[in-house]
């Protein structure tokens, strides 16, 4: 099983600050002020940076590090955990690795099992199973929760959330409903550069399909429906989204494993149609493009749900009570 993505987890948290623009254009990252703030080895920063200068984000240039941005000089900033939206512990430190080193384990495990119908997780297993302590697994648990996938009772027990057919239908339909009154302000409101680095993704990982990584993936699907969505004016409506971000997670996981029976779908050019439109402030073809995606993606995730059900059964779990 795979276990370990500390360069995943980097990775994703210094784009995420570059694209925000929290990181400023020539910030100069060196790997280990980077490995510092992450409290980990110097290999996955550097395969993390590594990964960023190949999407164009960061560049070298004469001298240590790599720069933030594809012009101007060299910015020597300290980089801080609060630039890159790290909470810090009382020492100081950012407290991520403990809980993310097992996260894409347990929330591929879950998921594919929460297709079959809802199921209790005991907290001590998953801790015994994962050989941590009961906070990471909790802190485990409890990100989880934020995207739906898991639940809490009345007696603070966690249970998984199931993900049938229904289920899938309802959170798109209201993903349908909300994404369009959040981008009308999000295209107004999200900086040209940030929305050019996720356009450019789209087309270089678009160039190279269907030659493509699940990480290049889970990236696209950020991009648009994470990324520029969170631009939007309305903190209600994203506060609201979050509860139906699952169903992004859990295509995704859903789509692997039945993609020896199923093609990879092209979905690039319908996130192309919505960011060009959206690049032009044109609403009203961003609306009718982003509407249309989403009604095909309900309609594949419900076809993908039904022919991974078709094609496994339920399998024990050491932390899940059936």
């Amino acid at each position: 099983m795979r276990r370990t993505l500390a360069h995943e987890a980097i990775c994703e948290t210094l784009r995420k600050a570059i694209e925000m623009k929290t990181l400023p254009e020539g910030t100069v990252l060196l790997e280990g002020p980077i490995a510092a703030i992450f409290d980990s080895s110097r290999s996955p920063v550097k395969q993390a940076l590594a990964k960023l200068e190949s999407e164009g984000l960061v560049r070298r240039f004469d001298g240590r590090g790599v720069l933030v941005g594809i012009t101007g000089g060299p910015l020597r900033l300290k980089v801080t955990p609060e630039m890159l939206s790290l909470e810090a512990d009382p020492t100081g430190n950012p407290k991520v690795f403990a809980w993310q080193n097992f996260y894409y384990d347990f929330e591929k495990t879950v998921i594919l099992r929460a297709v079959f119908g809802p199921a209790r997780i005991n907290e001590l297993a998953l801790a015994r199973y994962y050989n941590v302590g009961r906070t990471v697994a909790g802190d485990i648990l409890n990100y989880a929760a934020k995207t739906g996938i898991v639940i809490k009772d009345e007696r603070s027990r966690w249970w998984i959330n199931s993900l049938d057919e229904e289920r899938f239908h309802n959170l798109y339909e209201l993903r349908i409903l909300l994404e369009p009154a959040a981008l009308k302000t999000a295209i107004t409101r999200i900086l040209p550069t940030s929305l050019d680095v996720m356009r450019n993704r789209l087309i270089e990982t678009s160039n190279h399909f269907p030659r493509i990584e699940p990480a290049e993936l889970d990236a696209l699907e950020e991009d648009l429906h994470i990324g520029l969505m969170q631009f939007s004016a309305n903190s209600e409506i994203l506060e609201a989204l979050k509860r139906t971000r699952c169903v992004l997670v859990a295509g995704k996981h859903i789509q692997r494993a039945v993609r020896g029976a199923m093609p990879i779908d092209a979905f690039m050019h319908e996130h192309l149609e919505i960011m060009d439109a959206a690049a032009s402030l044109d609403f009203k073809t961003a609306e009718a493009a982003l509407i249309d995606h989403l009604a095909t993606s309900s309609r594949k995730a419900n076809e993908r749900l039904a022919a991974y059900i078709q094609s496994h059964q339920v399998s024990p779990i050491e932390y899940v009570l059936d």
